[in-house]
């Protein structure tokens, strides 16, 4: 028999039943909780379950995993990163639980295990995949998972947020070593990289026909936020596009490992440590704000939606700010 009872300002719905375990649900109307004790009492009466766990039920946390890498994975921007991530998930023990016997700190445990061999970082993201998981399963599988048992793990932090900027010298060194690499169109997208505070694939996936010569801009159809972005271009940006060939419908055909690679054999040669290409944009964007830009037109720029996330990206410098007071 299905309990409701009001709880502060909510609506709190409990159901025993004999053969299965408790089943609860929160709400924010009393006839929405009635509605749904009756749906849910119905569907257990018909199939002593379906879907909502008994102690009979043999669905593990796998299960649910390899469903969710068929139904939901594919439709996801970064795909194939995050089928690699399931795949580490679906080869632990934490995917031989059965869901009747999950308990949030066999999570714990996984998360202890894994940070001994793995960054906070990527802790995250597997405990991110398989909280959604969860999620998934119980509003849309029909599979009753409530609370989430991940709803209180503690998820490690991560210190990552970086400072590094070009010092003095610096980039011409960059540009300098440039001239002895084998990868001729590096030395462009590194310009490019400072002058517009592109991310290296957005750079990488510039097509000719994207760019307003008349306007000064170049418009991203996909960007990392999922939105297209159009992205103002200096006079310098302008002049050095002016001077590449064009070979290909890119403007730099290049594939992302390349750049990558030549990155690195650049820095070798130009002897210079702890940078790496994404800190480009850091300087881009500092300089952005060096030169008087206000928040919303580096926002414009940079694409980000999130104005906490544009402050982790500057870094300006005390002596710059001391010179102008």
């Amino acid at each position: 028999m299905a309990s409701v009872r009001k709880r502060g300002t909510k609506w709190h719905v409990q159901i025993r039943r004999s053969a299965s375990p408790t089943v609860t649900r929160t709400f924010t109307l009393k006839a929405d909780a009635e509605k749904w004790a009756r749906a849910v009492e119905s569907q257990i009466d018909r199939s002593g379950s379906d879907g909502y766990l008994n102690p009979r039920s043999n669905l593990t946390v796998g299960d649910l995993l390899y469903r969710y890498r068929k139904a939901v994975t594919p439709k996801k921007r970064g795909a194939t990163s995050e089928s690699y991530r399931l795949g580490v998930l679906l080869r632990s023990s934490l995917a031989e639980i059965r869901l009747t016997s999950l308990k949030p700190f066999m999570i714990a445990e996984y998360r202890d295990k894994r940070l001994e061999v793995v960054q906070a970082a990527t802790i995250r993201r597997e405990l991110s995949i398989l909280k959604h998981c969860f999620n998934i399963a119980h509003k849309d599988w029909g599979i009753h998972i409530d609370p989430n048992p991940l709803q209180n793990i503690t998820v490690p932090i991560v210190k990552d947020a970086r400072s590094r900027r070009l010092e003095e010298g610096e980039f011409t060194r960059l540009l300098k070593g440039c001239q002895k690499g084998r990868t001729q169109s590096l030395e462009s997208v590194i310009i490019l990289a400072v002058e517009t505070g592109m991310r290296r694939s957005e750079l990488l996936g510039i097509r000719w026909d994207n760019i307003s010569w008349q306007a000064h801009t170049v418009s991203i159809a996909m960007t990392k936020n999922g939105s297209p972005r159009t992205i103002p271009l200096s006079a310098k940006a302008i002049e050095l596009l002016k001077t590449i060939p064009r070979t290909n419908e890119r403007v730099f055909p290049v594939t992302g490992n390349s750049i990558r690679l030549a990155w690195e054999r650049l820095k070798r040669r130009a002897g210079i440590e702890n940078l790496r290409f994404h800190d480009l944009r850091h300087e881009a964007i500092s300089r952005f704000f060096e030169r008087g830009l206000s928040v919303p037109e580096v926002a414009l720029i940079s694409g980000h939606n999130d104005l906490r996330m544009l402050h982790r990206y500057t870094h300006l410098r005390a002596d710059d700010i001391a010179k102008k007071l």
